[in-house]
């Protein structure tokens, strides 16, 4: 016990050295460490400068590794999206591509030649309490996070334990530890502070809708938890999981009843503390009763948070596509219901529960100019009564990306419509570097119940597009060189690449023509 009381404090003092204070935290141009980028889920990787406007056309399939192969028609995500890390080997610095599979293995990948360089499997003998589906189809689903500073990549396994492994060689360095419950549906972890978060949604295998968070620095590694719901209801199931700010982390909720009185928080943005997950603040929409009875989750998607002039802003939305701007330290006011500003819903005029919508993640960025852009992914076509675009390029039955100033009117923040992408079906959050925005048209299926083979025969093919982060024009198009589709994922930018992982169990790594 002293010795690994020992071993926890020296991984503490590591990370601690390197830890920026600032709440919202990036990597170097050529990694990207944990879902969205940054603590914040930014999606915005500030320090890469490789790829441009000038070149990104240039772009061109540079590998395609085979790491999992789908066995089952009801895993819609086989692989998790991709993390890059810069990692020192005998033979000299290597960047290695990091993906969590589906069937409890994790893999690292050279990033220059798409070989794998090592990888790593956690068979799970225990029995699921139901049979799988697709909405719970009890595999791993989780985006590991990586712990540069300890040359750790922290990931967990459908047996409930979170396991750390050695970047170099995948060696285990920590003893696996029991964390979130057997087949949880959880999503990506956050680093903060040497402690790892996860979300919990959609009661798989019985696990209640919670908020989790390991403290490694702990020699005991206890695990707090905060129920948001009860049993299912009320889950944080956005794409990226947590999100840091400036009063803790932030999460989003689900359908659910909302009472404060009975700890019930559904359809609502939650604050909490670091570590102990006390809630510090709430906001609820007050039409949290309608997106209820229409099966609007909120927590379709998760917060995005980002300083806008005095404020630090808090944009929210879901399925609705409304888009709420919030003050991330008084995030509902003084009855818990009052945001800084409104928008009109700019899609999902039918107000459909599904293949409609917001799904996932928004991100956000700032240009030369220092204007604060906000990007939505949507489902479906845009809605007819919203204010029009500056630019919209082409009509978009399937899906766009949606491109939004936040400007200042009078004493408050307000949102300007700029652009909209080309048609795009099922597009997945978008992420930013150097001006450019990078989206991925998932070719998903998306229409739910039925059987699971049809939900798992595309529509069409996974396709990667860059756009003017300025207009949202068409940059380039991987066209037909991904033939399969994704689930509940994202592009990843660094190191003068885009990487991207499908359903075939591949990723796919584009980068400059030479």
């Amino acid at each position: 016990m002293k010795n690994r009381a020992l071993y926890f404090a020296a991984i503490f003092i590591l990370v601690a050295g390197c830890y920026s204070p600032a709440w919202s935290q990036s990597g170097a141009g050529s990694e990207w460490t944990t879902w969205g980028y940054d603590q914040a889920r930014s999606g915005w990787n500030k320090a890469e400068t490789t790829l441009s406007k000038d070149n990104v056309s240039k772009l061109e399939l540079k590998w395609a590794a085979q790491l999992n192969t789908p066995s089952d028609y009801v895993v819609l995500s086989t692989l998790t999206a991709p993390l890059v890390v810069n990692v020192a080997t005998p033979q000299g610095g290597r960047t290695y591509v990091i993906v969590a599979g589906s069937n409890d293995s994790i893999y690292a990948i050279n990033a220059d030649t798409g070989k794998i360089s090592w990888q790593r499997s956690f068979p799970n003998g225990l029995t699921p309490k139901k049979a799988a589906d697709t909405m719970c189809s009890n595999t791993q689903n989780a985006t590991p996070v990586i712990d540069k500073a300890a040359g750790i990549v922290y990931f967990n396994t459908t047996d409930g334990k979170l396991r750390g492994l050695s970047l170099l060689d995948g060696e285990e360095r920590i003893p696996a530890t029991g964390y979130i419950p057997e087949f949880a549906r959880n999503w990506s972890f956050n680093l903060i502070d040497n402690v790892i978060y996860t979300s919990l949604g959609r009661g798989c295998n019985g696990a209640t809708a919670q908020i989790d968070a390991i403290d490694l620095s702990d020699p005991n590694r206890r695990v707090a938890t905060f129920y948001t719901g009860q049993a299912r209801i009320a889950g944080a199931w956005g794409r990226g999981g947590v999100v840091r700010g400036p009063k803790g982390i932030y999460a989003q909720t689900a359908d659910g009843a909302y009472d404060p009185a009975a700890s019930k928080f559904g359809e609502s943005v939650l604050a909490f503390s670091l570590k102990d997950l006390r809630l510090q603040d709430s906001y609820t929409p007050a039409d949290w009763q309608l997106l209820n009875a229409k099966d609007l989750d909120l927590g379709s998607a998760g917060p995005l948070i980002f300083p806008f002039q005095k404020w630090t802003l808090v944009a929210s939305s879901g399925k609705q596509t409304l888009i709420h701007l919030l003050d991330a330290d008084n995030l509902g006011g003084a009855d818990h219901h009052t945001s800084l500003y409104d928008s009109p819903r700019w899609a999902n005029d039918e107000m459909k529960p599904s293949t409609r919508g917001l799904w996932g993640a928004m991100a956000t960025w700032e240009d030369a100019q220092n204007n604060r852009w906000i990007l939505m992914p949507v489902w479906g076509p845009p809605s007819k009564d919203a204010p029009a675009f500056k630019f919209t390029n082409g009509e978009a039955p399937e899906g766009s990306v949606m491109a939004f100033q936040v400007v200042l009117d009078g004493d408050k923040p307000s949102l300007i419509p700029v652009w909209r992408s080309r048609d795009m079906h099922v597009p997945d959050p978008p992420v930013v570097a150097n001006g450019v925005v990078y989206a991925l048209q998932t070719g998903e299926n998306t229409v739910q119940g039925g059987a699971p083979k049809v939900r798992s025969t595309p529509i069409t093919n996974a396709t990667l597009y860059a756009f003017d982060g300025a207009t949202g024009k068409e940059l380039y198009s991987s066209k037909n060189a991904i033939p399969s589709w994704t689930h509940f994922s994202e592009p990843v930018v660094a190191g003068g690449k885009v990487f991207v992982s499908c359903w075939d169990g591949k990723v796919y790594a584009f980068g400059l023509k030479k």
